[in-house]
């Protein structure tokens, strides 16, 4: 008869057999169960797995005796033991050859995990790595697989933008912002400190909500804690409205009527300048980099007779050499050279044969060249391209900085100029390609700036952010699509992989439709508070060209409504908008049903979610508002007419609502209001955020049609007097 311990044993090794057969699975199975953000250099997945649950992975040994690094997720709970016989992990920091900064290796054994690295960031790094294969494992329920990764970055140095000019967010956020940043080895911030640092020797450029040094330190002290050095960018020759907006500071102005530019000849001006930088340097004490900007700007000296590109050259000369006796690299957008030179054409035109562009640099190098003595060796120059990084013109304008001597860093872009979210797919071929091509002329850096001049919420440019995490540490492994999957993911959990969770994507369109839906053609919503609107004349920087003054912006430039005596014709007049607006109405209840769904089943990121929800609810807010002014101009009769008239007051009698409900969750992180003692600038380039103290610029189109809806159809008296309908 057999023992009850022999059935026992033969149960629990049958069960256990069992277990481990269903676990088995070809490679396509463990590379979609297991997505590492960035993807890694060299993975090879084994048959088999190891024999712990999660877990049970606690325990540590270093037989090099080193530190554990800072650890997250469910890696969180491990320590440091004397015992390598009762470790589950064994790491180490190694000399090897093969290994280059921040690189590691991650072998996942039956019996024993192995983490080896070059260096303290590299042992940070597979750490990381191996909370990600553990939050998979444990979120699929799953045993952590064998494998051997090796892991190295493919370019050195990998900072993000962070642009504080127009608001500030709360501080936590920042601290939070961090520790997601190194989870997705980024190394650096180059942090646009304008007047959000309360400055000890010259005051009152700050605002009176900016940060201290100490508390800037403090966040920089943090981010070198977790392999991210934070240098500061303060801007200047132009951009300089935040000191020249000043009285005190007026005499400094390259023109006397404009806020833009710094003279570069008088010495006032740099006496003011080095002065921020020393206070940024103090705030931000462990960064390498000092950028001293310089882009978009053409001074004259006062007249002085020098040309832009010399009166540049002598400014840029004069603030490196003082950044280099402070032991900082400086940084420096290479465009007005180039503009200058007549050079920037070609950049900006990916439709030009070679022969075409190498004809323009024939032509127009030699302004470049005879002033080549000039350019400072110490510098690093900023090629900056957001749209068109793969033009021939771009990667030419790269070589000549390169082959003459010059140190050479990119620039793309997740957030440009795009309002209320990022749009063109977070801009990630655009990203890609630089990444690529920064990859191949082995530049040792490359930039993703996130310009705050339309000020979507920061949670928006998170997917651009894991893409150029991506594509900086680990090249053009994915392609586009595969690093969707591998986004939503690790965002928001492996069930929401699949395309068909892609709403970011199906936001795009009804976004872009939104920017401008309720302004003229022509117009653009940015260009309304100001007193004069621009037309969408620009040249390819960016800067604007031409603006037109307003008498009364709200009847001049905020679309028509329907005319009272000839029907139809309003629906006519806007066709076209209309008939997207259908189109772009399905995508966005697509979105709608696809959150919905995150909610029901729940997801990692709820907040991420959240503000999502409120771009799509407020583009909702536009197209209801569109549509039942189509309804009531394509009335037939008087009571059709007052039956969508009532519906239209309904929506518009909405709005503070919408507004009410967007505002508290994008103030759970952002601070929403300037301080009202704030100087508002002259605001040369139409950056939203700028032209108002509170949150009123985020809506100024809806606010400006809902008061052109008041007057218009009060004027035709269609509602009695204290009905419900009236509007307030």
């Amino acid at each position: 008869m057999m023992s009850l311990q022999y059935k026992f044993s033969t149960v629990f090794i049958t069960s256990l057999f069992l277990f481990f057969s269903s676990c088995v699975m070809n490679q396509d199975d463990v590379k979609n169960q297991f997505r590492l953000m960035p993807s890694v250099s060299e993975k090879k997945f084994k048959q088999g797995y190891y024999n712990q649950k999660i877990e049970k992975i606690r325990l540590a040994y270093s037989p090099s005796g080193d530190s554990l690094p800072l650890l997250y997720g469910l890696t969180q709970n491990i320590k440091i033991i004397d015992n390598p016989e009762e470790a589950q992990i064994e790491f180490a920091i190694l000399s090897d050859e093969k290994f280059i900064a921040e690189s590691y290796s991650l072998e996942i054994k039956e019996e024993k995990i192995i983490i080896n690295a070059i260096d303290s960031a590299g042992l940070l790094y597979g750490f990381i790595s191996l909370n990600q294969l553990m939050e998979d494992a444990k979120a699929q329920e799953l045993m952590l697989p064998k494998v051997e990764i090796f892991d190295a970055p493919k370019i050195a140095f990998r900072p993000i933008q962070i642009d504080v000019k127009h608001h500030l967010e709360k501080k936590s956020y920042y601290y939070n912002l961090i520790d997601e940043l190194a989870q997705l080895k980024i190394n650096g911030i180059i942090l646009e400190i304008e007047d959000k640092l309360k400055y000890k020797r010259r005051p009152e450029i700050s605002s009176s909500d900016a940060l201290t040094i100490e508390e800037w330190r403090e966040i920089s002290k943090y981010a070198l804690a977790r392999n991210i050095e934070i240098s500061p960018l303060v801007q200047g020759l132009g951009h300089a409205s935040f000191v020249l907006k000043h009285k005190k500071n007026k005499p400094l102005r390259d023109d006397p009527n404009s806020d833009w530019a710094f003279n570069p000849l008088d010495p006032k001006t740099y006496d003011l300048q080095f002065d921020l930088y020393l206070d940024a340097i103090e705030a931000f004490p462990h960064g390498k980099y000092l950028h001293v900007g310089g882009d978009e700007v053409q001074t004259t000296g006062r007249g002085s007779g020098k040309s832009p590109l010399e009166l540049n050259l002598i400014w840029l000369n004069k603030v490196t050499s003082f950044a280099s006796k402070q032991n900082r690299i400086p940084i420096f957008w290479d465009d007005m050279p180039l503009k200058q030179a007549k050079l920037m054409g070609p950049i900006y035109n990916k439709k030009m044969s070679k022969a075409e562009v190498d004809s323009i640099w024939m032509a127009n190098e030699p302004n470049l060249n005879r002033f080549i003595e000039q350019f400072p060796k110490n510098c690093v120059y900023m090629r900056w391209n957001y749209h068109m990084a793969e033009s021939y013109g771009n990667a030419k304008a790269m070589d000549w900085f390169s082959s003459n001597g010059f140190k050479v860093m990119g620039a793309t872009a997740g957030q440009t100029r795009w309002t209320l979210m990022p749009q063109r797919e977070s801009n990630i071929d655009q990203i890609r390609i630089f990444a690529d091509q920064s990859i191949r002329r082995n530049y040792n850096g490359l930039l993703l700036t996130l310009w705050d001049d339309d000020s979507p919420h920061f949670e928006l440019y998170k997917r651009g952010i894991h893409a150029f995490a991506e594509f900086s540490w680990a090249g053009l492994s994915r392609t586009k699509e595969e690093f969707k999957k591998a986004y939503r993911h690790r965002k928001f959990g492996n069930s929401f992989q699949s395309d068909e969770y892609s709403f970011i994507d199906l936001l795009d369109e009804p976004v872009g439709l939104w920017t401008n839906l309720l302004v003229e053609e022509g117009t653009h919503r940015n260009s309304l508070n100001q007193g004069n609107v621009t037309k969408i004349n620009e040249d390819v920087t960016g800067a604007l060209l031409t603006a037109v003054p307003i008498k009364d912006p709200i009847e001049e430039y905020i679309i028509d409504l329907p005319d009272f005596d000839n029907k139809g014709d309003w629906s006519k007049k806007y066709a076209k908008r209309l008939t997207e607006l259908k189109l772009q109405k399905k995508k966005l209840e697509k979105v709608k049903n696809i959150l919905d769904n995150f909610q029901k089943v729940g997801t990692k990121s709820n907040y991420n979610l959240m503000i999502y929800r409120q771009v799509s609810n407020l583009v909702d807010y536009n197209f209801k508002l569109m549509e039942k002014l189509n309804k009531f101009d394509k009335a037939k009769t008087t009571d059709e007419e007052t039956d969508y008239l009532e519906a239209l007051y309904k929506v518009k009698n909405e709005f503070e609502l919408v507004r009410k409900e967007f505002e508290e969750v994008y103030s759970q992180t952002r601070i929403l209001n300037k301080p009202e003692n704030y100087i508002l600038d002259q605001d040369h380039h139409r950056h939203p955020a700028n032209q108002t103290i509170n949150f009123d610029w985020q809506f100024t189109s809806e606010m400006m049609l809902l008061k052109k809806i008041e007057k218009h159809f009060k004027s035709k008296n269609y509602l009695m007097e204290g009905t419900e309908t009236s509007i307030k």
